[in-house]
């Protein structure tokens, strides 16, 4: 499926003068269900986020929930993006932000816009 989506991105990339992200999770942390498909595995889902980034040449975004793994994400992955449910983590965020990388916060719609600038000085 990652492939199918990665080609048609290529393919409309070439058509047009845009730049795309690849967006995919690793995992999925943020289910109603504790039943429910969380994802393939860390190791596994990076390794495919690692083959669609090399391929195709494509930034990858992914989510990052913990301060644990924002240093092996940003091995594979451009851009690190924060849940809004997680915005005003501070260890996550300082650790996202010791990556280097790229850094997306979503905008929880708990916090104000004002709010926005605490998790950018956190990341920075």
């Amino acid at each position: 499926m990652l492939r199918e989506v990665a080609d048609r991105l290529v393919d409309i990339q070439s058509q047009y003068p845009v730049d795309f992200v690849f967006k995919s999770s690793y995992t999925k942390a943020n289910r109603t269900s504790s039943t429910s498909f969380t994802g393939i595995g860390m190791e596994a889902a990076l390794a495919l986020l690692a083959k669609i980034r090399n391929d195709y040449d494509l930034p990858i975004l992914t989510d990052v929930h913990s301060p644990e793994e924002c240093a092996t994400v940003a091995e594979t992955c451009d851009i690190l993006q924060i849940p809004a449910f997680l915005s005003r983590q501070t260890e996550l965020l300082h650790a996202a932000g010791r990556t280097g990388r790229a850094i997306q916060i979503k905008k929880g719609q708990f916090m104000s816009p004002d709010d926005m600038n605490f998790a950018k000085a956190k990341v920075t």
